[in-house]
């Protein structure tokens, strides 16, 4: 998960030694220095640099970590065939359900697992205690805002989700001190989710960051992250991964923000919005 969120922020000749390693981490455990260096192109001072860039002191670190990565996940398999990895046009209906269902049931136990819970908890208590929360997201993860949106909304919090970013550009000038703006991000790196907690944070607006990749753009907006651990391929279109990463920390954020407000509180506004909702339901 560390490697996958730093390799955007790496020198080229640094990515691909990092993709080497995320093709075949048992394999590099097993690789001398210089043999890993010759099949990325490169030298074994740049593999050095690599594994300092992602925080480990140098190379028998890095084999110590992928070894015991590689044990973890198999034990995780157990005695199923892991199935991390792209769709390939040959594959058969019943094997991309299978793959879909693992990457994606991945995603969600390494983000709670990987979750920093502190920053959870920072995030929690400034939306529960703000007087708004703009929510920004592009794409797939303007589902994902109007989704927490959503849930704020039911527990009796004034939050907007922005989709249309001239209107998300005027909503964040209005922004105060005590208020929260939410970026939604898997890249980092959205021009308009930038723009918007930049003009957020200016505001002196709490900023929060939910994103795939640190460092990243969103990052340094931001005044708390909150790390996703998806794993997207390029057949798996439409954000497939990052979209359930994302909603997963959503989930974790909105159920601890109506956890800190009162318990009679909480009840009595999703009784309420289900009261009135009931009624549009055939029976």
């Amino acid at each position: 998960m560390r490697l996958r969120g730093a390799i955007r922020s790496l020198r080229p000749a640094e990515q691909r030694v990092a993709r080497a390693v995320l093709a075949d981490p048992q394999g590099v455990a097993d690789r001398p220095i210089g043999v890993l260096a010759r099949e990325c192109g490169t030298s074994e001072a740049t593999v050095l640099r690599f594994c300092r860039a992602i925080g480990l002191r140098g190379y028998p670190e890095l084999r110590i970590a992928l070894a015991r990565e590689a044990t973890l996940e198999a034990s995780r398999a157990g005695s199923v065939r892991p199935l991390d990895g792209d769709i390939s046009a040959d594959d058969p209906l019943e094997e991309i359900v299978a793959k879909i269902g693992y990457s994606d049931s991945r995603a969600v136990a390494e983000t709670a697992e990987h979750l920093d819970i502190a920053a959870l908890e920072r995030a929690v208590d400034a939306i529960a205690e703000a007087r708004r929360v703009d929510l920004y997201g592009a794409g797939a993860s303007g589902f994902v805002a109007a989704d927490l949106h959503q849930k704020l909304h039911r527990i009796g919090l004034m939050a907007f989700a922005w989709q249309d970013f001239h209107s998300a550009l005027t909503s964040a000038a209005l922004l105060r001190p005590g208020d929260v703006a939410i970026g939604i991000s898997h890249t980092g790196t959205t021009v308009d989710i930038l723009d918007a907690l930049r003009l957020a944070a200016d505001r002196r607006a709490t900023t929060i960051a939910i994103t795939n990749f640190d460092p990243s753009p969103i990052t340094e907006l931001a005044d708390i992250v909150l790390k996703t651990a998806a794993r997207e391929t390029p057949f798996r279109f439409g954000a497939m991964g990052s979209r359930i990463a994302q909603l997963t920390v959503v989930d974790c954020l909105s159920v601890g923000v109506a956890a800190r407000r009162t318990y009679d509180e909480t009840l009595t506004a999703l009784e309420d919005t289900f009261r009135a909702i009931s009624g549009r339901r055939r029976r």
